[in-house]
């Protein structure tokens, strides 16, 4: 039951991180905000805590966050104190007796019990740390050993995934300076733009990465972008961008020329691209903040555009090694909701697309009514468009990566986060 996720020696616990670590949980644990929001906001209000300290907060909540599937079956009730405690020495890795020695003697005699206990055999969905109703309906298309197994990759951190702009720098030279750095690289395995690098190094100081050369972005979201394939000419909108992470990947692939517009519904995370926009040198994003999706920004492109990608609102349940709080978040009544939402958008976005034109669907959701169920039933009632094959796609432009019809990614399989991508090309005739 040992995890990678051991602190360091030099963020050993004592009573006071464990303090912290345990009033820093139960906030998280309210579930109203996103966990590292709240941990930020813990930590401006704890200036005093120094970097060790924050990590070892921040790495024993999301341990906790984790496991807590597991957490919650061990000890039923557990206070947020005794989850801390249970996860330190059952997940972590850290003796009983050391950890013992700095509790009250009330937890210290609860430890001693739940030491005590028999292991036991868990249901599935307790040794995949899943909510049951989603092991369930993952049930449906996957036995158990592959819920298991993505359960397990979904337990541990993700690693640092970059992309390279080739508008400012290729990825040998990258690898290169960063290898003098002292920033342990290697080139990822699908994405030709890609760079996966070990550890937690602060990049957002480095001066490739403030000097646009490189932004970080995971493997799968990169192969998104080769799945729109935009050339230099197109007219292109990326209709849910949100920060601008596929934005600017799409704006790179077309060296900065055609017309990109970034559509989402939020300013604040439009507002988030613009610094970025500017480190990367692209001329040719429009970022445009519409009211929702029947915008009439966006009825006046209609017909008009060459690529869509519609990278929809959605559970992010394929995120969970980077947000593992979402698996306590979501619930099928907000699923049910997003599915509703994802069909508006997309046939929203599908009015855009003219004859010849691709359109791509995503979503970093495991669900399939998230993502083959609104696929199946946007072309069931838009006869004027064809499915394209992803691997086929991904194959022309040198990525030999066998999907199928469909791109789908899982963190055991393909090492990134769980994605899911559908392409789709508008033959003719009006789009209904």
């Amino acid at each position: 039951m040992k995890s990678a996720e051991h602190p360091s020696a030099a963020r050993m616990p004592n009573a006071l991180r464990l303090a912290d670590a345990a009033h820093a949980l139960s906030r998280v644990l309210a579930f109203t905000h996103p966990a590292d929001a709240v941990l930020s906001r813990y930590f401006r209000e704890r200036h005093a805590l120094g970097p060790q300290d924050r990590a070892f907060v921040a790495e024993t909540v999301f341990g906790v966050l984790r496991r807590k599937m597991l957490l919650d079956h061990i000890a039923p009730g557990a206070t947020p104190v005794q989850l801390v405690l249970l996860w330190l020495t059952r997940i972590a890795g850290f003796g009983s007796r050391d950890i013992a020695a700095l509790c009250s003697t009330g937890d210290k005699a609860w430890l001693d019990a739940r030491r005590a206990q028999p292991v036991a055999e868990h249901p599935l969905h307790v040794e995949a740390d899943l909510p049951q109703w989603v092991a369930e309906r993952l049930l449906g298309a996957h036995d158990a050993d592959f819920i298991r197994a993505l359960g397990r990759a979904l337990q541990e951190p993700a690693p640092l995934d970059l992309r390279v702009n080739t508008l400012r720098g290729s990825r040998d030279t990258v690898l290169a300076t960063l290898g003098k750095d002292g920033i342990p690289a290697q080139a990822t395995p699908s994405s030709p733009v890609g760079i996966r690098v070990k550890g937690k190094p602060a990049i957002n100081r480095h001066p490739l990465f403030t000097g646009g050369v490189l932004e970080v972005q995971d493997e799968g979201s990169q192969l998104l972008g080769f799945l729109l394939a935009p050339r230099r000419s197109d007219l292109v909108v990326d209709f849910c961008a949100g920060a601008g992470g596929k934005t600017l990947m799409l704006g790179a692939m077309m060296d900065s020329r055609g017309r990109l517009y970034a559509f989402d519904t939020s300013q604040k995370r439009l507002d988030r691209l613009k610094p970025r926009l500017k480190r990367s040198g692209l001329s040719n994003v429009h970022p445009l903040v519409i009211a929702h999706e029947n915008d009439t920004k966006v009825k006046r492109l209609a017909g008009k555009i060459d690529r869509v990608l519609v990278d929809a609102p959605c559970s992010g349940l394929g995120t969970l090694r980077r947000n593992p709080d979402l698996k306590f978040r979501q619930s099928p009544q907000s699923v049910a909701e997003l599915v509703i939402k994802q069909a508006a958008i997309l046939n929203a976005a599908a009015r855009l697309v003219k004859p010849g034109g691709r359109l791509v669907y995503a979503t970093c959701s495991l669900l399939p009514e998230e993502n083959h169920g609104i696929i199946a039933e946007f072309l069931a009632a838009h006869p004027e468009f064809r499915p394209l094959h992803c691997s086929e796609l991904l194959g022309r432009q040198g990525i030999p990566l066998a999907t199928g019809e469909h791109l789908q990614l899982w963190p055991h399989l393909h090492q990134t986060d769980g994605f899911f991508a559908a392409a789709m090309e508008r033959t003719a005739g009006k789009c209904g």
